[in-house]
């Protein structure tokens, strides 16, 4: 087995700890770089003692990076953050948390740095979100041209907080929104009989590509395998399928075995509603988000990605009844089993 340390940043997240159980079960050696080292001491039980290791570091600190990369052969940084607060802005953890990392291995002279962004990263995007981890990917780049960067699609799994969301969203509300949706509906008279049909949803809003989180980690540990043919690459992960907001929502239902009705939010209603909602102290929608919304979230064309890694990535209907069955209302209570 490869005994080699690796430094994983944000590795007791929820990419991360799929990550770290897939290094220690190949015998890797790994820090766990985080703020909160007790966050991760779950994370020791993954492997053997001593083999995986939490490690206090702040991303937007210098010195702790590099303490925390110091004698690590390879460095993966899985930090993001999908909302500010405070002094955890994405200018600081998009933008400079990567150039410190970035700099850091490349002074260590690590033979591998795989930096994890987004599919929304673009310098042109509408959202902050989607123009500072484009940026953070150039500060990665500038410093150490080798790093190979991914940019999974909406990562779903067990622990996600997108299908697990709305899941809960549906105990809760009789309703759940599709965003993205035209402003007025599509009205169409047909000709015979005097019937009309009432189009509220447009194309079903905002399209993605969900993604298996165990799909990504394994893309990760295979470009640690060959640092040499990935380096310099950036990899776009996406799912086998494309999905409209509607049809997530409808997928949602069907696996939770419930009957919603999808209220459709143009952007407009959508920004507004956020203004509100973004002050909570976990925000269900913020502005930004909206904004970020207003791109499909789907792999480009002719991009690199699961293909050119040899793994053919699972669909969402295999994986969402594994953990999205404990939402379904009990039988006779609206649920039938099949």
């Amino acid at each position: 087995m490869d005994q080699s340390v690796v430094t994983v940043f944000g590795g007791s997240g929820f990419l991360g700890r799929h990550l770290v159980k897939r290094l220690a079960d190949a015998g890797r050696r790994v820090r766990v770089a985080i703020r909160d080292v007790e966050a991760a001491n779950f994370l020791k039980i993954a492997g053997d003692v001593g083999q995986i290791v939490p490690w206090p570091a702040d991303i937007t600190n210098p010195t702790q990076v590099a303490a925390a990369i110091e004698g690590a052969d390879q460095v993966v940084n899985l930090v993001g953050i999908l909302y500010q607060r405070g002094r955890r802005t994405f200018q600081r953890i998009h933008v400079e948390g990567a150039a410190n990392v970035a700099a850091a291995a490349a002074a260590a002279g690590v033979r591998a740095l795989v930096h994890v962004s987004a599919l929304g990263a673009d310098e042109q995007s509408p959202a902050l979100y989607g123009r500072t981890k484009a940026a953070g990917e150039a500060a990665v780049r500038q410093a150490l041209p080798a790093a190979a960067i991914i940019r999974p699609s909406v990562v779903f799994g067990p622990e996600d907080n997108f299908f697990n969301l709305f899941a809960v969203l549906s105990r809760l509300t009789p309703v759940l929104p599709v965003f993205g949706c035209p402003l007025w509906p599509r009205i169409t008279l047909f000709p015979e009989g005097g019937l009309v049909d009432i189009d509220l949803y447009g194309d079903g809003g905002t399209k993605f590509q969900p993604v298996y989180v165990g799909d990504v980690a394994e893309a990760i540990m295979r470009i640690l395998a060959r640092p040499g043919d990935c380096a310099s690459k950036t990899y776009e992960l996406g799912g086998p399928a494309v999905y409209s907001f509607k049809e997530i929502m409808e997928l949602l239902l069907s696996e939770t075995g419930r009957k919603r009705f999808l209220v459709p939010i143009p952007f407009g209603l959508a920004k507004f509603d956020a203004w509100f909602l973004e002050l909570w102290p976990k925000p269900l929608l913020t502005r930004d988000q909206v904004c970020l919304l207003m791109r499909d979230n789907v792999v480009t064309t002719g991009a690199d990605g699961f293909g050119d890694l040899g793994i053919d990535p699972v669909t969402a209907e295999s994986i969402l009844p594994t953990y999205l069955s404990r939402f379904r209302p009990p039988v006779g209570q609206g649920y039938t089993p099949a």
